[in-house]
């Protein structure tokens, strides 16, 4: 065993200067290659981070912007229709005032066309009363001299 312990000690000794050679090769990586390499990577890391979360800041207050634009062209409309269904309204009103107007003055109108239809036809029903009755005198006359006439003349 004595033997197999000298062995390792002699390979231990042996290699301390390769031990030496990959601490300062580790320590000379970590500085010279890993720590820049890292700072770069985080600095990225950062920037793309800091992009895409300022990306996502800027889409959002963009949202909010389309929302509010969409919030504005909602109540334009609304107004818009609010301003049109009072002007419908004030344009029936309007109409229908026309309208009653209209049916007035046509029910005067029917109503003194009837009255004068009225005393067109009570003055004619008097006109051909009197007609009536004179031409019944008349045809009396007429038939009174033709029988007179006729009997004045069948007793000659």
């Amino acid at each position: 065993m004595e033997d197999t312990l000298k062995q390792v000690g002699e390979l231990l000794l042996s290699s301390i200067p390769t031990i030496i050679c990959v601490v300062v090769v580790w320590t000379a990586y970590r500085f010279l290659v890993s720590k820049p390499l890292e700072k770069v990577l985080t600095e990225r890391h950062a920037k793309t981070e800091g992009a895409v979360q300022q990306a996502a800041a800027e889409i959002a207050k963009a949202e909010e912007r389309v929302a509010e634009y969409e919030r504005k062209v909602r109540e334009a409309r609304a107004q818009v229709y609010a301003t049109q269904e009072k002007y419908r309204n004030q344009v029936m009103d309007e109409r229908n005032n026309a309208l009653t107007q209209a049916r007035k003055q046509a029910d005067d109108q029917v109503k003194t066309a009837r009255a004068g239809l009225e005393q067109e036809v009570a003055a004619t029903k008097a006109t051909l009363q009197a007609q009536s009755d004179a031409l019944a005198d008349e045809i009396i006359r007429t038939v009174l001299k033709t029988g007179s006439g006729a009997a004045a003349a069948g007793g000659r």
